[in-house]
């Protein structure tokens, strides 16, 4: 399996930009795909129907990485928990939770790096959000119910995606909202090819990952929206990951 990748300073580097990276430093062309910056962000602005949210509204990030997202929910929840498997990651999303800002470089060009600044956004109280370390699979007790659960890019990379989404029943309030965005790329390097939720035949029909989510949903989650949100990682100045995630948002029966 590739987990390890998420340990290394190249991950760390290219999750830093992509979460916090100001537009010109991901992308230092007047052309490209502009309307997939801010990943992370858009995530929460375009998927959460904030104006359904309590005044008292508590939130989780699995799969936070180096916690954008996280923060980005603390705008419309009073508590906002990152949890990620990444031991680096956490470290640094404590960092940005604790300090405000983490110094890091990027690659421009083979050992050409760029140093910068990822800086949590402005208008976010810290205060309300907080970060550990976890495995999405095996949720910890005493975690509580929330009002939304953010899964960003996350289904496609664990060993076992189906364990991760029966146990979310037990953590998400009556009423909540469910939003998971995926790329559904699906790499026996994460994932062992019996776990995948789709990408695969099953009596010669194509079976897509939506389908398998509403399988393992349904019971006790209603689909109330859906969307293809594009995003962009930068490797360096003249190589990058262009995808398109499939967003849905699910409300708890």
């Amino acid at each position: 399996m590739a987990e390890g990748f998420y340990e290394t300073t190249k991950a760390l580097s290219e999750y830093l930009l992509f979460h916090y990276g100001k537009p010109e430093e991901v992308l230092p062309w007047d052309f490209g795909p502009r309307d997939a910056l801010n990943y992370p962000t858009r995530c929460v602005s375009e998927c959460v129907a904030s104006d359904r949210l309590s005044p008292n509204a508590r939130a989780l990030d699995l799969g936070c990485a180096v916690g954008r997202s996280t923060f980005e929910l603390a705008r419309h929840c009073t508590k906002a928990i990152g949890i990620d498997l990444s031991e680096g990651f956490i470290a640094a999303a404590g960092q940005l939770q604790q300090d405000g800002q983490v110094p890091y470089s990027f690659v421009v060009e083979g050992e050409i790096v760029q140093s910068t600044v990822a800086e949590v956004p402005g208008g976010v109280d810290r205060a309300r959000v907080s970060f550990e370390q976890g495995d999405a699979t095996f949720l910890r007790d005493g975690l509580g119910k929330f009002d939304v659960v953010l899964i960003a890019n996350l289904i496609d990379r664990l060993p076992c995606p189906t364990k991760c989404l029966q146990q979310l029943p037990d953590f998400v309030a009556a009423g909540g909202q469910l939003i998971i965005a995926s790329p559904c790329t699906w790499l026996e390097d994460y994932t062992p090819k019996t776990e995948w939720l789709g990408g695969y035949y099953r009596d010669s029909q194509g079976k897509q990952t939506i389908e398998t989510l509403r399988d393992i949903l349904s019971p006790a989650f209603t689909l109330d929206g859906e969307w293809n949100l594009p995003f962009l990682i930068r490797e360096h100045a003249r190589k990058y990951q262009w995808s398109i995630a499939q967003a849905t948002r699910w409300l708890r029966q």
